[in-house]
């Protein structure tokens, strides 16, 4: 999950526009008796069939894809509407690196999500090209592959504004001083949902995880794998729990990283909720450490302290953005990377720390718009649109603006770092044009394998219960805990009591240490030398 406080112009439901029984149970004797619709379920087997019968021909990637040889890329074809599989198709670009073992070690390919929804993944093989030293031993058994999931990079876009209105700075402080803050930022939310209606209407209703674990099914067939070998973090966890759900016999082994809570009631407006709880707290987490650094840093000896210069920075970027460019909003952007990463701990201290010396330069490089890099703008606005589609068609979201106003103003006397810039987000999901459905029911059917679950129990974007959920409804799987530790993604980063169960589940199918597992925290981020 990925908020964004920034998203400035951040809904209607069109009835029938998709076959009646989508996302609901299917009758029995349907091609899967798993939630998902007859139609849909069908659709998926014709697709994936064709898909397994035409492969993907592989080639040197477009230069401007920024991935070099040897990673080959292609793409697979996919109905827009499972439903109607001889119906409307769009490509699904995908990459790969090949495997670095012997013929005799290769078990298949290892298909990665890194989350969003909106992200890409096809930066994931280029862990194998640069010999990153986490992936080695799994790099000799699995081809690394990722994709751009539909609506995202070079998997038919979509759009919801133009990019550089997008990223346009300063943008209104997203904590909100009067009824008329709430009335200009309701006003923007809903001129988001009907720009996403104008520009990309046509495939908001089919915006769904089930589609995009449908169209992972095809993409699994089209690699020539009987059964999937998954790799997802963050909401590419619940792209994982859908696809398991949706595929259980297709699944040969799946690791979800840092968990969404897959409960019906939670997505998508409850976890945006909850998630705001989670960021105070490591919020919190980041200026404790910073408190202890400083003789480093300077920015204060307690999280008191660090949480006085925090209000003090924010106050005065609302009075005069600083460089013309920052404001709140702004800041908060880049200042949650802190609580979402420990590997932002360092940067976002140190850039603070110049801005409190004197040098603003830094603070507004890292924290301003670039309108000089059009792509990454493309890409950033591109990757919004398909968060905001993909969770306002996910589930029914409140459209009372009482019940937003009640509990965002609840919570944020609680959580005041992110809560009303998540609402404000997420808010174009209450006047969304598109269809919106009934989550799927995440549960254990049939042929699903165990499953390998790793979650640290102070992550912000997806908080440790969402772990303990999935592991309840994933019957016979493993739960890794990293206690103490809270960086978001959590088998990136080094610490061999996960790392090691992680190779061995992948290498031999074994969950190792028998039940739950906790292990000690990753090694805390250091900062240079005073």
């Amino acid at each position: 999950m990925r908020p964004n406080a920034i998203a400035g112009a951040a809904g209607t439901v069109v009835a029938g526009a998709l076959v009646a029984g989508f996302l609901t149970a299917a009758p029995a004797g349907a091609a899967q008796s798993v939630p998902g619709g007859a139609a849909e379920a069908r659709g998926a087997k014709i697709a994936a069939d064709r898909a397994a019968k035409a492969g993907i021909s592989w080639q040197d990637c477009p230069a401007d894809w920024g991935l070099d040889k040897p990673i080959q890329c292609g793409f697979v074809t996919v109905p827009v509407d499972y439903a109607r599989p001889n119906g409307r198709t769009i490509k699904i670009a995908v990459d790969r690196a090949k495997s670095t073992g012997t013929a005799s070690e290769r078990q298949g390919s290892l298909v990665y999500n890194p989350g969003g929804p909106g992200g890409s993944g096809l930066r994931f093989p280029k862990k194998v090209t640069t010999k990153n030293p986490l992936y080695t031993n799994i790099a000799k058994a699995y081809d690394f592959v990722g994709f751009d999931p539909r609506g995202v990079g070079h998997s038919a876009p979509i759009s919801c504004v133009d990019p550089q209105a997008f990223v346009k700075a300063p943008k209104a402080d997203p904590v909100p001083g009067s009824e008329a803050d709430k009335r200009a930022q309701r006003k923007l939310a809903k001129e988001y949902a009907d720009g996403c209606a104008e520009r990309s209407g046509d495939m908001l209703p089919y915006m769904t995880t089930a589609n995009t674990a449908r169209d992972v099914d095809v993409v699994r067939a089209a690699l020539g794998d009987k059964k999937l070998n998954y790799l997802g973090v963050s909401y590419g966890t619940y792209l994982g729990a859908v696809y398991g759900t949706l595929f259980p016999d297709h699944v040969r082994r799946m690791i979800v990283d840092s968990v969404v809570n897959p409960a019906r009631d939670n997505i998508w407006y409850q976890a945006n909720l909850e998630q705001d709880i989670a960021f105070e707290g490591r919020f919190k987490d980041w200026e404790n450490w910073v408190a202890q650094h400083d003789s480093v840093f300077h920015l204060g000896t307690t999280q008191a302290k660090v949480q006085q210069e925090w209000e003090k920075l924010r106050a005065a970027a609302k009075k005069e953005p600083i460089g013309g460019l920052v404001g709140p909003a702004e800041l908060i952007n880049y200042f949650q990377g802190a609580a979402y990463y420990d590997s932002s701990w360092v940067p976002v201290a140190q850039t603070w720390a110049k801005y409190r010396a004197g040098d603003e330069k830094a603070l507004v490089e890292a924290a301003g718009p670039n309108l000089d890099d059009k792509a990454g703008n493309i890409a950033s606005e591109n990757s919004n649109a398909v968060y905001t589609a993909v969770e306002c068609a996910d589930a029914k979201w409140p459209t009372s603006w009482r019940k937003w106003d009640r509990d965002n103003t609840r919570i944020h006397q609680q959580a005041p770092f992110m809560t009303w810039a998540n609402a404000w987000m997420n808010l174009p999901c209450a006047t969304w044009k598109g269809p919106q459905y009934n989550p799927v029911e995440v549960t254990t059917h049939k042929g699903l394998p165990q499953t390998l679950i790793v979650q640290s129990d102070r992550d912000a974007a997806t908080p440790y219960a969402g772990g303990v959920e999935l592991h309840k409804r994933f019957r016979g799987s493993q739960m890794i805990t990293e206690k103490g530790a809270g960086s978001h993604g959590v088998t990136g980063l080094k610490n061999p009591c996960i790392n090691d169960r992680v190779d061995a589940y992948l290498l031999t199918g074994k969950l190792t240490g028998g039940s739950d597992v906790t292990c000690t925290p990753h090694a805390t981020p250091e900062p240079p030398k005073a």
